[in-house]
């Protein structure tokens, strides 16, 4: 097949699941034997008002995706992020050039300007099934009225004027994120559960020596909660990522056993894994599946991690990790301890761990799903052309 992958790149670079989660999958469907174009552009390569433009409409980048899809003869366009970057109109541009379109839902952007449905410390779901103007009274993209006001336009044009309508197969990340867009209206028989998936990585040896934190520091994330209340007597705990609540969690960590490594390369992460005894995932909103969960099950390490969204369906309780009412530091606390005093739990929790990945989100599985989607959005386009 041919595939043309799109993708508004996070300004976080390699430290955005989402981002390592596209260029993987294209890489992957090279492997596999299809032909592949990954358009990738970065907001900062735009000026905030060609971006206005394109999140609105798509302009000028619709025209360049119908063109490519018209010169290479492309089979399938499968969409990620598209906002600010791409907008929806290059669903649209993309179907009427012939192609069959897919988008992956790594999040609840088209119905919550935030991405996140989390507001002011707690969850928020005041634009679910509506229209997404509290988001724009709250600030809620990038903490900016006014860039929430754009985006919260450009996912009303997208309504209104049914680009959406376009895409032939929706793949939700998880079953969590599939139910949510169900809920706010969207056609549950295109909507596709297919996980994540990520490939081998060093095996753990033994119990591990520490608890990891592999996070973007901000706030919706849990971090601070689970640092404010770490006791020596767990262990090390180290913290790996950057954002902006870096800075306070440093002096949150002072005297506590908890060391922040700072931003991790990519290709750093899977030697830090291989050392840890359990990762711990605190998030206290609805994430539908972080790709350093599968990570962890692949390096054979289990997960605490919140009893929240997708990540109650991620972690198996008891027998790939333990999972904990976000921000019950007791709670955490019992449960860190748990693994931090059975060598034998943690090590038959991350064996536990590691089958899972085996069978479910490893890349041959992740490349048997992608086809099979895209053939069924190619039958789904061939039906409604004649």
């Amino acid at each position: 097949m041919r595939i043309l992958i799109l993708h508004s790149r996070y300004r976080s670079g390699p430290m955005s699941g989402e981002n390592r989660v596209v260029r993987e999958e294209a890489e992957l469907l090279r492997r596999g034997g299809h032909d592949v174009e990954l358009l990738a552009p970065s907001p900062d390569e735009s000026r905030k008002v060609t971006l206005a433009a394109r999140s609105l409409d798509s302009f000028g980048i619709g025209r360049i995706v119908g063109d490519r899809v018209r010169s290479r003869g492309v089979d399938v366009v499968h969409c990620h992020n598209l906002y600010p970057a791409l907008g929806a109109g290059v669903l649209r541009a993309a179907e009427h050039a012939g192609a069959a379109v897919v988008m992956t839902l790594h999040n609840y952007r088209l119905m919550c300007p935030a991405g996140t449905f989390f507001r002011d410390g707690r969850v928020c779901q005041d634009c679910l099934g509506r229209l997404p103007w509290p988001g724009v009274a709250h600030a809620c993209y990038r903490e900016s009225r006014s860039e929430s006001a754009v985006l919260a336009a450009s996912l009303v044009v997208a309504r209104t004027t049914r680009k959406l309508d376009a895409v032939h197969r929706f793949l939700a990340v998880s079953a969590f994120v599939r139910d949510k867009h169900v809920e706010a209206s969207f056609p549950a028989e295109r909507i596709i559960v297919k996980p994540n998936v990520v490939p081998a990585q060093t095996q753990r040896q033994g119990a591990g020596t520490y608890f990891l934190v592999l996070s973007r520091l901000v706030v919706e994330k849990g971090v601070a909660e689970i640092i404010r209340s770490w006791d020596p007597s767990l262990g090390e705990l180290r913290v790996a990522g950057d954002g902006p609540e870096r800075g306070r969690l440093e002096s949150l960590a002072v005297g506590r056993g908890v060391h922040l490594d700072g931003a991790m390369a990519p290709e750093e992460i899977p030697a830090l894994l291989a050392g840890a005894r359990a990762l711990l995932v605190p998030s206290s909103w609805f994430e539908g599946q972080p790709r350093v969960i599968l990570e962890a099950y692949a390096a054979g390490v289990p997960v605490i991690a919140s009893r929240i969204g997708g990540l109650a369906e991620a972690v198996i309780d008891n027998e790939t990790g333990i999972t904990v009412d976000p921000g019950d530091t007791e709670a955490w606390r019992a449960a860190a301890r748990q693994l931090g005093d059975d060598d034998k739990l943690t090590i038959r929790l991350g064996r536990a761990a590691h089958a899972l990945w085996a069978e479910r989100f490893n890349p041959t599985r992740g490349l048997e799903m992608l086809e099979a989607a895209y053939g069924e959005a190619l039958d789904e386009r061939a039906l409604s052309a004649r």
